[in-house]
């Protein structure tokens, strides 16, 4: 099957011009097979007028734990559920990050979700956030359920995941950290700095360790002081590093990660740590066995009012922080190829010749009007 999308500045595309609104893109046979401006346009069985919008490369959530009122947690049909409502909203593909459980349960939740991967290529694998995570930044996980990571835990994780894991949250300070660090990095997971209480020398170790990212930065660590520079400066000084951000306008304020985007360049990559409540109504909801409370579209835990993940889709991440100075193709990259790449998938968040066809249209406003993935309809 091919299609045609004409009439578009392309995003994400080596050689076509982004300014330019007559840009085209062609899929066939779930590929790029070609991208261009001007001309004659090549023929295609199905011919799309993007009408001056942009067309962007299939956003890519390496963080997000639901939506639509389900959890990843709570099997597969919530996980179908969760994933068509933020599909809608751009995000072609994603891992699926679960909370902190027992080690056998967690265990039984990678599994499931190595078995979804399998057969959908649209998940992309699991990121465990927790167990291993400081109890003093725990956020929306079960204190009782944190602990140090042990070599026998770790194994037992890799082995149910069978390869399918792709990030994983730890806190670097707690005892066995650095050996978890590179157990995971060396079966091929993306180690996160997160949930932690590590100053900025402890995080420049887990960063020589074989970490590459950092969770949510600023949310669940210390924050920048002038004498104690904390984590997001140890990873905005590496340039190994990703770093996660939720531009939600809750989370972080948005002038700030404007900022970050300045000083981070190609290594910020836009999460929605979205939880049930994404795509769905304010309420009351559950969380990793914590009860929470939805309030103007703000999760909070009903015990404490710490934040509890968000109700982020990335369409509406990519919309605030252009509103707040970040350049369009900066945006729609850190919602794409650098998260994608963070994970081991650089073929993702690109629309090259031979890159899958994972398309969004987004309108003048930089709506969604329409989604392709592998170059069918989403």
């Amino acid at each position: 099957m091919s299609t045609l999308v004409h009439s578009v500045r392309v995003l994400g595309s080596t050689g076509v011009d982004p300014a330019r609104a007559d840009g085209w893109v062609r899929f066939e046979d779930g590929r790029v097979s070609a991208a261009g401006e001007g001309g004659e346009l090549p023929a295609a069985r199905h011919v799309v007028d993007g009408g001056g919008g942009c067309l962007a490369p299939g956003f890519v959530d390496i963080h997000g734990h639901g939506g639509g009122g389900a959890s990843f947690d709570d099997g597969p049909e919530a996980i179908r559920a969760a994933r068509a409502v933020h599909r809608a909203h751009g995000t072609t593909r994603a891992v699926l990050s679960l909370i902190t459980a027992p080690i056998d349960e967690l265990a039984a939740r990678v599994a499931m979700v190595a078995d979804l991967a399998a057969s959908d290529p649209t998940i992309l694998g699991s990121h465990l956030e927790g167990p291993f995570l400081d109890p003093g930044h725990k956020g929306a996980h079960t204190a009782s359920l944190l602990r140090a990571p042990d070599a026998a835990s770790v194994d037992r994780l890799l082995e149910a995941g069978r390869g399918s894991i792709r990030q994983v949250t730890l806190a670097p300070e707690l005892p066995g950290a650095f050996d978890a660090i590179r157990r995971f990095t060396d079966a091929g997971v993306a180690v996160a700095v997160g949930h932690t209480d590590a100053d900025a020398d402890v995080t420049r170790r887990a960063f020589d360790a074989g970490a590459t990212l950092l969770t949510h930065a600023f949310n669940a660590m210390n924050g920048i002081h002038h004498r104690a520079p904390g984590p997001v400066v140890a990873a905005l000084r590496d340039d190994r590093v990703t770093l996660e951000i939720i531009a939600d306008g809750v989370h972080v304020d948005l002038a700030l990660i404007a900022t970050l985007f300045a000083a981070g360049g190609d290594r910020m990559a836009l999460i929605t740590d979205a939880m049930a409540a994404a795509g769905s109504s304010d309420g009351r909801y559950v969380l990793g066995g914590l009860p929470v409370r939805v309030d103007g579209g703000v999760a909070r835990l009903e015990d404490g009012g710490a934040i509890a993940g968000s109700t982020l889709t990335q369409d509406a991440a990519v919309r605030h922080i252009v509103g707040a100075g970040v350049g369009l193709g900066d945006a729609v990259r850190a919602a794409g190829a650098t998260p994608a790449r963070a994970v081991g998938r650089p073929d993702l968040g690109r629309l090259d010749a031979g890159s899958p066809a994972d398309a969004v249209l987004l309108d003048e406003h930089l709506a969604v009007r329409r989604v392709w993935v592998d170059g069918r309809p989403g």
